[in-house]
């Protein structure tokens, strides 16, 4: 397919919103990987970008006077929505900003759809993020992922209970989770980015199969080397220590969950990239180090 790139240039320049983030820094080294895009990495702190072929950029949603100078002879940007309650409203005035032929990839959720955009709260808040790029007059790809595999490894979600107690607590109530690698999501994005065919189109994203919890503490045990049992929490223990929206948004995503929101299995990345999505099994085989106690 024919990329999206300057006419000038020959050069496709892309925008990269939370660079450093699980989707962005994949993105960002699978774009710059390619000698005809130019990669502009997004971050609050610029100083602290660091990967080899990207331009450190400041972006910030609390910052709107320096989108312009971030967004400026881009031909394309990645948008991942900043979870507050004004996200709706931060996306469409940054798309406001940029050209009409800029093409926006928005990182959305699996249940991004349900209920709709009317409603109040955050149980509207993801649909009407999305109505804000659809109706942006520019071409727009939306992708809806499920539960991201790199939550099991990072210290600021499940790693630490993981590895220290041996347990993943995870309210569940037996509903199933086709946990989906990021990077996998990243490669959706760098096509939806570059090539034709990809806009008004709305990609949910999954893993190869719905995995029970007990199960997927059974492939977390062997890639730990150490038992890990899955603790069915309730909701209210899972969001304890949030507050606010923060709290609001993951009680209803879990209650999701538990409703079987994020068990739908599809074949999005195989279609769109020519592979399969990884498992859960391949994903925990390459990052088994960060899951090993130490101190064995």
């Amino acid at each position: 397919m024919r990329s999206s790139q300057s006419a000038e240039t020959g050069v496709t320049r892309v925008l990269v919103t939370g660079v450093r983030g699980k989707t962005g820094l994949p993105l960002a080294e699978l774009l710059v990987a390619r000698r005809d895009v130019e990669v502009l990495g997004g971050s609050s702190d610029p100083s602290t970008i660091g990967i080899d072929g990207v331009r450190p950029t400041a972006f910030s949603w609390d910052e709107p006077s320096g989108w312009a100078a971030a967004t400026e002879d881009v031909d394309a940007v990645y948008v991942v929505r900043p979870d507050r309650a004004d996200a709706s409203e931060l996306v469409a005035a940054l798309l406001a900003g940029t050209s009409p032929r800029v093409r926006v990839v928005l990182l959305s959720d699996q249940d991004g759809g349900h209920p709709g955009p009317d409603h109040p709260g955050p149980v509207g808040w993801a649909p009407r993020v999305e109505r804000v790029v659809r109706d942006s007059g520019r071409p727009w790809t939306v992708l809806r992922p499920g539960w991201f595999m790199q939550v099991l490894t990072d210290p600021r979600f499940y790693r630490d209970q993981i590895v220290g107690a041996g347990e993943l607590p995870f309210p569940s109530s037996g509903a199933t989770v086709a946990w989906i690698d990021a990077r996998d999501i990243a490669a959706v994005a760098a096509r939806a980015l570059l090539e034709d065919g990809h806009s008004g189109r709305t990609y949910r994203i999954s893993g190869p199969e719905a995995l029970s919890l007990p199960r997927t503490a059974e492939l977390l045990s062997a890639a730990a080397g150490h038992p890990v049992t899955h603790r069915d929490v309730t909701v209210d223990e899972a969001v304890a220590g949030l507050e606010g929206f923060e709290r609001d948004l993951s009680a209803l995503t879990f209650e999701r969950v538990r409703a079987g929101g994020f068990a739908e299995v599809t074949d999005t990345v195989e279609q769109v990239i020519g592979r399969p999505a990884r498992t859960l099994w391949s994903f925990l085989a390459d990052t088994e180090p960060a899951l090993r106690r130490r101190d064995r």
